[in-house]
């Protein structure tokens, strides 16, 4: 039986049953019933790649094992998988734990997104690196010496899009060679400010969408619960701008220009305004270029790979034409290839 990945399983199924295993880690169980009245199990898998959930009916031969399965278990799933719009589906599936060997094995990580993810973060350094106001460069240089190894397993989000450990490492970088490219354009936006409010926009993810250090399965974070990461990005910000006031360094900074209380201000109005929208979680509105900008870019990138894995895993209604693929407003079309003389 073929071994794939989550993201290959979502690559390859379709209408015809498609026999393959795949090493998964239970990430969230819901118990649940239908309408009438019987109860299924709501079980959201994870690997290096992707996630996806799968229902246990209540006929299901293992359905009571799985009530009982630790979350963050790392098993083996059997089946013949299909796909439709409403997601991954299979018949006679069946789940094992992972041996010791396998354990590691897995836990080691797709090598593919491995490779991917240690490329954005060399493109990442070396774009804060360029920075030149020195309080936001200290700034940076004390968040990657403090929340390295957090940063690079968090995710950019729980489902929609970077839902996977390391995610929101692809998810910065991607936006800060946005950023840098549209600075090149509109000439008068601050650089230093926008590539210094991409690295913190979404910095409370490390609470909020963040993975243990051996696992797929994202933890459920109090912080993030009752918070959200726009507070909690805000504060921590806050903290190391503090802290980096108090260092040596500083000491030469209260005669720069523009003054420092003006530069925390506006990286903090970038990190409160990303969402765009009160009603999307932002506390308040966008209100310089850099804000807009960054809100934009945001977006841009997020919905881009939301594209990117609709066009991978839906399927088709007629040629050329995609089956809709929540969060998306309707169904995609196949884009336009570029010209070509050959």
């Amino acid at each position: 039986m073929e071994q794939l990945t989550i993201l290959d399983l979502k690559q390859q199924a379709g209408d015809a049953p498609l026999a393959a295993c795949l090493d998964a880690q239970l990430q969230t169980r819901v118990e649940k019933t239908t309408k009438k009245g019987d109860p299924y199990l709501e079980l959201t898998f994870a690997d290096a790649t992707a996630s996806f959930t799968l229902k246990a009916w209540s006929n299901h031969r293992q359905l009571e094992v799985a009530g009982t399965l630790p979350l963050g278990s790392p098993v083996r799933l059997e089946g013949k998988w299909t796909q439709n719009q409403y997601g991954i589906d299979a018949s006679g599936w069946s789940f094992r734990p992972l041996n010791e060997g396998e354990q590691a094995a897995f836990l080691s990580g797709d090598p593919e997104t491995r490779k991917r993810q240690d490329k954005d973060w060399a493109d990442l350094l070396n774009m804060l690196a360029d920075i030149r106001d020195p309080r936001l460069k200290g700034l940076c240089d004390l968040f990657v010496a403090q929340f390295e190894d957090r940063f690079r397993r968090a995710a950019a989000a729980k489902k929609n899009h970077h839902a996977r450990r390391g995610g929101l490492v692809e998810h910065v970088a991607q936006m800060m060679r946005s950023a840098t490219a549209i600075c090149s354009v509109y000439t008068n936006l601050n650089r230093d400010l926008i590539v210094t409010g991409v690295l913190f926009h979404d910095c409370g993810k490390l609470w909020e969408n963040n993975y243990p250090e051996n696992g797929f399965a994202q933890n459920v974070s109090l912080y993030g619960e009752m918070l959200g990461h726009i507070p909690l990005g805000i504060e921590l910000a806050n903290k190391l701008w503090h802290d980096l006031l108090d260092s040596p360094a500083a000491k030469g900074w209260l005669s720069l220009e523009p003054a420092n209380e003006s530069v925390r201000l506006h990286l903090l109005h970038l990190i409160a305004s990303h969402h765009g929208e009160l009603a999307f979680g932002s506390p308040t509105l966008p209100r310089t270029p850099e804000a807009f900008a960054l809100h934009y870019i945001d977006n841009l990138d997020a919905k881009y790979e939301m594209l990117r894995m609709a066009y991978e895993s839906a399927g088709e209604l007629a040629p050329g034409i995609y089956e809709r693929q929540f969060p998306l407003p309707a169904p995609l079309v196949q884009p336009l290839p570029p010209f070509s003389t050959e």
